[in-house]
């Protein structure tokens, strides 16, 4: 017996239903490396989510037939992994295994150069890598971005935490805080009035991320930017990253296509306010995730929904779709981006399996672990915008579904009852809506139903 090479062809593949093609953010094996089966060997950015193609074999990485930054069609080749294979010995003797041309290690050699001396991506971070950066008080500018655009992938914060790199950021940062300054524009930001003439923007650690709701942070923060030319120029540039690219472009296509209308309900919340506060200990001790106001709202539109079925619809030129299904899209925030992750057949789950799910999809936005199927087939968008204080919004609806509804924040204020002042637990519910599809009158009944199914939560409300 004898080992004959054999040349396996990697195609992208198909990561979601809806995906006809994927961009190559960074290359993890180079020609010539060692793969084992399982083990990424790339990084692709698609419109709404990043992801790692695993090998699906052992063998030694050949030619790499995509480059970086290159968008590739499903099914297409983007690069060969080499295998070796038990075959019966020739007369002639066995097949000797081609190693890896040498026109393939310089070009690695040529990429990595080029890749060292491009650095236009460096300040920007996924939430994966800030999340990573926060939980071992890391500062991103001691770490060496292997990305694409020299940008910092999860790798590098796990290797850079490996080699001790986070017992040295707090005593490092001080001294080097004058050089990572340069080239950035809020660099004086943390170093005080004494030197604050180059201003320079850095991802602040300390800052608490969520564990709860649909908003991950109390502040975002703007995203790092660029100066152009020097220190006297008040223009910036921000780099569009493939995520804004695919918001920007369905925004456009959903105010373009869909003519919105809007409308506001103010809802009475004081008996959920009090229910949540009955249960909430308990509940987190014996779900182990809190229990927030969204799952209350979710159960209450699921339950409107299916009173009022065509909120659950698409419009399609000549006809109206009525899903079946009521699938909940839910507007989760990021540092850089709104994703829309999908609670899939809602009108199935109970208000504590709702919690869970919310719980779940909150938990891999902020770590940068959703995948193409968690964003798809949503019918109807819920977003939270009273995480952040806000009372009225003007939502845009979430292509090429019918409707989205906001829930705003609970304020405390006197309201007569029974020609009495009281002070209650009050919000506001606003909805936009695709007038091709949908009139005043269903919505009005749609969100006097929302309301209604909140104001009927009691104390004795079961979550099970």
């Amino acid at each position: 017996m004898s080992d004959q090479t054999q040349w396996t062809d990697v195609t992208m593949p198909q990561l979601a239903e809806s995906l006809v093609s994927a961009t190559i953010a960074k290359w993890l094996k180079q020609p010539g490396e060692t793969v084992e089966q399982f083990e990424p060997i790339c990084e692709v950015i698609t419109d709404k989510v990043n992801a790692e193609i695993p090998s699906t074999l052992d063998g030694i990485m050949g030619d790499l037939l995509a480059e970086e930054g290159q968008t590739v069609a499903v099914g297409e080749l983007i690069c060969r992994i080499q295998t070796k294979s038990a075959a019966p010995v020739a007369s002639t003797g066995a097949t000797p295994i081609v190693p890896a041309p040498q026109g393939n290690a310089q070009a690695q050699v040529q990429s990595q150069q080029g890749a060292a001396s491009d650095q236009s991506m460096r300040g920007r971070f996924s939430p994966a890598v800030q999340t990573l950066a926060a939980q071992h008080s890391i500062d991103l500018n001691q770490v060496t971005g292997t990305g694409m655009g020299g940008r910092i992938t999860r790798k590098d914060v796990l290797n850079y935490v490996q080699q001790g790199g986070f017992a040295q950021a707090g005593v490092s940062e001080q001294p080097t805080a004058t050089t990572q300054g340069q080239g950035s524009p809020f660099a004086g930001r943390q170093q005080s009035a004494v030197q604050n003439s180059t201003p320079v923007q850095n991802m602040d650690p300390a800052i608490p991320v969520r564990n709860s709701g649909i908003h991950l942070t109390e502040a975002p923060k703007a995203p790092p930017i660029e100066v152009e030319g020097g220190n006297n120029r008040s223009e910036y540039f921000i780099d569009v990253t493939p995520i804004r690219s695919a918001i920007a472009r369905n925004m456009r296509q959903s105010v373009s296509e869909i003519p919105h209308a809007w409308t506001t309900i103010e809802v009475d919340v004081t008996n959920l306010v009090m229910l949540r506060n009955k249960i909430k200990n308990e509940f987190k001790q014996k779900e182990g995730i809190n229990i927030t106001y969204l799952a209350f709202l979710m159960k209450a539109v699921v339950n409107a929904i299916k009173e009022y079925p065509i909120m659950n619809s698409v419009w399609a030129v000549d006809k109206i779709i009525v899903k079946r299904d009521i699938n909940i899209s839910l507007a989760v925030g990021t540092e850089d981006a709104v994703l829309t992750p999908v609670i899939k057949k809602a009108d199935q789950k109970n208000i504590a399996g709702l919690a869970r799910e919310i719980d779940d999809l909150a938990r891999k936005t902020r770590e940068g672990t959703l995948k193409l199927d968690d964003m798809q087939g949503g019918t109807f968008t819920v977003n939270n915008t009273g995480s952040f204080g806000s009372i009225l919004s003007y939502p845009v609806i979430n292509y090429p579904q019918a409707a989205i509804l906001t829930f705003e924040s609970i304020v405390k204020r006197p309201v007569v009852i029974d020609d009495m002042i009281a002070v209650r637990s009050m919000a506001n519910l606003c909805l936009s809506l695709d007038h091709r599809i949908l009139d005043g009158v269903i919505c009005g009944r749609f969100l006097q139903r929302i309301k209604e199914n909140l104001e009927g939560y009691t104390l004795d409300t079961k979550l099970y």
